[in-house]
């Protein structure tokens, strides 16, 4: 009896486990999911504010939430990418990375080691891509007037694109003082998408770089796992974001049945859930004739 109930237990236990598994792959990979999935007529998302517009015509086909203030983590570096291009500093010029650059107040991990020595453009690429921190605080700290002037230009920048309900604090998105809302970040993602090193750096699925002191590769991968997969995504540019005061987050613009379109998703509760919302909704998109707005 005892050896039955031991065997039922594994089997219960391997249930359970493999549901995880298969739950957690068609999270990420939208074609494995169940056929009732594809059926999607009205959203339901886990984002607590979220904003999906036409790029092209300024249409909200669905809103949720897309005046509330949020703190937005690392989607700031999306301005700093812009800061960084508009300024015309050189994309050649070698950076090191100091005591400075570290995360002093989180604690947050990097790849990137005191006195490595990376090209401008590289820390551009990090910290776009794979959402390096220490990146983002050299490239503010090597601007003209060090971080304070560069954080009064990402401001300035946000005012002139419209993000009347915006506040940026620094460059790497740490602070909780980094503000938004849905609204607003749709036009940082539309002013953004017309740089192309910021299309290119922020859709890049990995890249090795080489160390100058050893030689040594070191391999950065995307924050985001829709573009480290073959998940059937044509994704223009994208950036994640993430602090426990601000949950998940992501922004991307994508091509959907030929419409190029904004997807905002802000303090997502779960790891995997702001990449289930926009999964959501592409095949809402893709199974509408006419997107209209949506309201919870």
């Amino acid at each position: 009896m005892i050896q039955f109930l031991i065997k039922r237990y594994a089997i219960l236990i391997f249930r359970r486990e493999a549901l995880c598994a298969l739950v957690l792959w068609s999270t990420i990979n939208p074609a494995w999911a169940k056929p009732i999935e594809a059926q999607i007529t009205k959203l339901t998302l886990r984002s607590n504010a979220v904003l999906v517009s036409d790029e092209n015509t300024g249409a909200v086909l669905y809103e949720k939430n897309a005046d509330v203030i949020l703190p937005i983590a690392s989607l700031t570096k999306l301005m700093t990418a812009i800061v960084i291009l508009d300024s015309g500093l050189p994309l050649d010029t070698t950076i090191r990375v100091e005591n400075n650059d570290i995360d002093f107040e989180r604690g947050s991990k990097s790849k990137m080691r005191i006195g490595e020595v990376l090209p401008r453009k590289d820390l551009l690429r990090l910290a776009l891509m794979s959402s390096e921190n220490r990146a983002a605080a050299a490239l503010a700290r090597t601007y003209p007037g060090g971080q304070s002037s560069f954080v009064a230009i990402m401001n300035r920048r946000a005012a002139q694109i419209g993000m009347t309900h915006s506040w940026f604090a620094d460059s790497s998105g740490l602070s909780g003082a980094n503000v938004s809302t849905a609204r607003d970040l749709t036009k940082l993602v539309a002013a953004a998408a017309r740089y192309e090193l910021i299309r290119q750096y922020s859709t890049t699925p990995e890249v090795a770089l080489t160390r100058f002191d050893s030689g040594q590769q070191i391999a950065y991968h995307n924050t985001n796992l829709l573009l480290r997969h073959d998940t059937g995504w044509n994704i223009n540019l994208s950036k994640t974001g993430y602090l426990d005061e601000a949950g998940h987050c992501l922004v991307l613009q994508a091509k959907i049945n030929g419409r190029l379109v904004n997807i905002v998703l802000l303090d997502s509760w779960g790891r995997y859930s702001r990449v289930g919302d926009a999964n959501r909704i592409k095949q809402w998109l893709e199974n509408r004739s006419t997107a209209k707005l949506g309201a919870m």
